[in-house]
């Protein structure tokens, strides 16, 4: 018995990570330790800026958040690569 898979449908079923990130911030140990649940932490996104999405770790896409019902949802606004999506690096 040969393998032969048929291109990459083999693949579809593979699990992987889809993280949505919110954004990020660098704080000394002192005040992470001080933390509470009152607690507010301030991230580098404003509030009107894309969500990065990823797939293990890489950028696939941006995004905004949704409701739906009692949920959380993400609306794909721009794919990673394309010609309106902003360069990482770009400043």
């Amino acid at each position: 018995m040969s393998f032969q898979p048929r291109g990459f449908d083999f693949l579809k079923d593979v699990d992987v990570r889809l993280t949505v990130e919110l954004g990020r911030t660098e704080m000394k140990l002192k005040d992470v330790l001080a933390l509470n649940e009152e607690s507010v932490v301030m991230l580098d996104r404003l509030t009107d800026e894309l969500l990065d999405v990823m797939v293990n770790g890489k950028l696939i896409a941006r995004g905004e958040v949704v409701a739906q019902g009692d949920r959380f949802g993400l609306r794909i606004v721009e794919l990673a690569g394309s010609e309106n999506a902003p360069r990482k690096d770009a400043a």
